[in-house]
C-alpha cells in the first residue's frame, strides 16, 4: 500500500531522515519506535505531505504522492492524521468539528455528515459530548474526538503522532483502546508512540528508527525480546529501567516518585508492585541511606528495572563513602516497611562502594 525509497530530510541544522526505505501493506499496524530526535514525526509528516523530503520518494498504491499538489490533496483524503496536541478547533462543538471536513472536501449533506459523526463519536464513548467545545473536554476525551474527526474522512490509512504523550496517565488508557479497537477492524496504521506495551500488543510489526533510518524492523518479538543490532538491544533494555541519580539532600522528591509512577503504568505493572517500588524508594533510599551520606559531594544512584511481563522486578542502590549496611544498621520500622513482600536483598562493599540489591 504505501512504499518508500530513500526518504531523505534535510533542516538548516539537522538532518532528521537520511536513507528510510521500506513497504507497508494494507491491514498492517506498525509501530515507530526510537530515542527522541531521530526523525520518526518527521516521517509521518513525510507520508502525508505535510512535510516535502529533500529527497527520495513515496508511492501511495503505487503512485508517487509527489509528482504534483493534486495527488497531496488525494493522498490526504486517504490518510488521516492524528496529532499529540489534538488540533481540534477550539471555536467548534466536537460534532462541528468532526463534520467540517466530510462536508467540505467530501461532499456529504449536512444530515450524512451528522449521523456519521454520531455513530462515530458513539464508537468511542463520546456521544453524550458531541455540542461541547473542547476545553470542555478532558486530554483523555479531546484526542478521541480527534481521532473521530480523522475517521470522519474514511480515511484508508491513519498515521498517529505520539497520540498519548500529552496526556496524563491516567488519561493514556482510554485513547489506547480506542486505537486498539481500530486495529482489530483491520486499518492500516503507522503510530509512533513511547507506549511499549502498547506496541508489542497491537503492531503487526515495529520499526526501531535511529541514525536517520531504519535502523531494524521485525515483530514485536523480533525487536523486544530478540534484537539483532547493538543500538536497538541498548534501547530496549533502557525501556525496562528508571535511573536516578540524587545528588542533594533537596532533591525534587515528588518529581521523582511521579517519574517512577509513570514508568510501572507505562509497564503495565500492578499497583501493588508501583507501592513496592515507591516504599523501596522512600524507606531506603531516602530515609536509611540519604541521611549518612555527606553533604559534600553526596551521589546516590538508584535503578528500578522489570522483565517484560513484569514478572520480576529490582531494585539497586548504589553510593560512595564508607561501608555502611541499611538492612543491619538502619532505621529498624524503615528497613521492614521497605523490606516487606519482597524475595531477596543483598548488601555488598568493595574499594569504598556501597551496594544493595532487592527483588521482588
Amino acid at each position: 500500500m504505501i512504499e518508500v525509497r530513500h526518504l531523505r530530510k534535510e533542516y538548516p541544522n539537522v538532518i532528521p531522515l537520511t536513507d528510510v526505505n521500506t513497504s507497508i501493506s494494507k491491514g498492517e499496524v506498525i509501530s515507530v519506535i526510537g530515542p527522541s530526535g531521530t526523525g520518526k514525526s518527521t516521517f509521518l509528516r513525510c507520508l502525508n505531505g505535510l512535510e516535502k523530503p529533500s529527497s527520495g520518494e513515496i508511492f501511495l498504491e503505487g503512485v508517487n504522492i509527489y509528482q504534483d499538489p493534486a495527488t497531496i490533496t488525494k493522498v490526504r483524503q486517504k490518510m488521516g492524521m492524528v496529532f499529540q496536541s489534538f488540533n481540534l478547533f477550539s471555536h467548534l462543538t466536537i460534532i462541528e468539528n468532526t463534520m467540517m471536513a466530510p462536508i467540505d472536501l467530501l461532499g456529504l449533506s449536512r444530515q450524512e455528515a451528522y449521523d456519521e459523526a454520531i455513530r462515530l463519536l458513539k464508537s468511542v464513548g463520546l456521544a453524550e459530548k458531541a455540542k461541547n467545545y473542547p476545553d470542555e473536554l478532558s486530554g483523555g476525551q479531546q484526542q478521541r474526538a480527534a481521532i473521530v474527526r480523522a475517521l470522519a474522512m474514511r480515511p484508508e490509512i491513519l498515521l498517529f503522532d505520539e497520540p498519548t504523550s500529552a496526556l496524563d496517565p491516567t488519561m493514556v488508557g482510554e485513547v489506547l483502546a480506542v486505537i486498539r479497537n481500530l486495529a482489530g477492524e483491520g486499518l492500516t496504521m503507522v503510530i509512533v508512540t513511547h507506549e511499549m506495551k502498547f506496541a508489542r500488543d497491537v503492531s503487526s510489526r515495529v520499526f526501531y528508527m535511529d541514525q536517520g533510518i531504519i535502523y531494524e524492523e521485525g515483530t514485536p518479538e523480533d525487536i523486544f525480546d530478540n534484537p539483532q543490532k547493538q543500538r536497538t538491544r541498548i534501547f530496549v533494555k533502557q525501556l525496562r529501567n528508571f535511573h536516578y541519580d540524587i545528588e542533594s539532600r533537596d532533591f525534587d522528591f515528588v518529581a521523582v516518585a511521579n517519574s517512577l509512577a509513570e514508568f510501572t503504568y507505562r509497564h503495565a505493572l500492578s499497583p501493588a508492585q508501583n507501592l513496592k517500588f515507591q516504599q523501596i524508594f522512600e524507606e531506603m533510599c531516602v530515609s536509611v541511606i540519604l541521611p549518612v551520606l555527606p553533604d559534600s559531594g553526596m551521589f546516590l544512584s538508584f535503578d528500578a528495572s522489570c522483565a517484560e511481563g513484569g514478572e520480576a522486578c529490582e531494585v539497586t542502590m548504589r553510593w560512595e563513602g564508607k561501608r555502611f549496611n541499611p538492612l543491619e544498621e538502619g532505621d529498624e520500622l524503615a528497613v521492614k516497611i521497605a523490606l516487606a513482600k519482597t524475595e531477596t536483598a543483598g548488601y555488598s562493599y568493595e574499594n569504598t562502594s556501597n551496594l544493595i540489591s532487592i527483588s521482588f
